[in-house]
């Protein structure tokens, strides 16, 4: 994932947080929020303590982040999106994680595949 599309600063997840919409299902839940002024998406990928060791959090971010990539002409170029992974992720094969994924993302009125 380039870098221009990375959320970083805690102040900029918040907002997503705080004036975005949330999509779930049992693996992610998906905030949302329109940006019109942005020429480019940027996304958060967040991973509780709960979930694991750090081990297990940064394999997950990494599928995570892989999954963005493939889908990377599905998301809206003037929106911040923040993903949560939840506990049945981490028993998912990619595949499954890709699906899943892409659920919530038509869920969230996001671009059809």
């Amino acid at each position: 994932m380039k870098k221009m599309h990375k959320l970083k600063k805690n102040h900029e997840f918040s907002m997503v947080f705080d004036k975005g919409s949330s999509y779930a299902n049992r693996q992610f839940v998906l905030y949302v929020l329109k940006k019109p002024a942005q020429s480019e998406y940027r996304v958060g990928v967040t991973v509780s303590r709960k979930l694991g060791n750090a081990v297990t959090r940064n394999r997950m971010k990494r599928l995570l982040r892989e999954v963005l990539k493939e889908l990377d002409d599905f998301l809206d170029p003037k929106k911040d999106y923040v993903i949560i992974a939840r506990k049945p992720a981490l028993e998912m094969e990619y595949e499954e994680l890709k699906k899943s994924f892409k659920h919530v993302l038509r869920k969230s009125g996001s671009r059809s595949f």
